[in-house]
């Protein structure tokens, strides 16, 4: 069975099958190209950042080819969960002078997201875009001010961890 159809088989549910679906191929040495390229699929976006993130949990850091290809797909994100496994994953991608403004455009849009994690992870997006491009640093450190003093209890746990981490 391909990639693709272990994804389309997977409920939405259970770990222990998405998990399993992991194992089965995570040895592949095209293995974060083919999630990328899987992504571009809303049938399959859920389950392909699943595997992706896991991946990255794991160790993998994508290439520059793939990290191009990663964040072209910012617009095209249709699930909450996808967008969170996006933002967890930035540590361990390059963002590239091209890509620069997609990403910063991509974070400012989850800074004002209704959901929580999404702003959390959205503010943590910004510390790595300004890690990689110092002109973000001012003004990612403003953010975090405004964040400490009027964001929720979990958003600013989020961002007291950047905060300690440092630039």
């Amino acid at each position: 069975m391909s990639l693709n159809q272990a994804i389309k088989k997977w409920d939405r549910k259970s770990s222990d099958y998405i998990s399993d679906v992991y194992a089965n191929y995570c040895d592949s040495s095209s293995f974060s190209s083919e999630l990328i390229t899987l992504m571009e699929q809303e049938r399959l976006q859920l389950g392909a950042s699943w595997l992706l993130k896991k991946h990255v949990e794991n160790g993998a850091i994508l290439d520059s080819k793939e990290s191009i290809k990663f964040y072209a797909l910012l617009n095209k994100l249709e699930y909450w969960e996808t967008k969170l496994h996006v933002l967890q994953c930035i540590h361990s991608t390059k963002i590239q002078g091209a890509q620069k403004n997609k990403v910063e455009e991509f974070l400012r849009k989850c800074l004002s997201d209704t959901n929580k994690f999404i702003r959390a992870w959205g503010y943590n997006g910004f510390y790595e875009l300004s890690k990689q491009h110092k002109q973000y640093q001012k003004e990612t450190k403003e953010l975090f001010e405004m964040a400490l003093r009027d964001e929720a209890a979990s958003v600013k746990a989020r961002v007291r961890k950047c905060v300690t981490k440092g630039f």
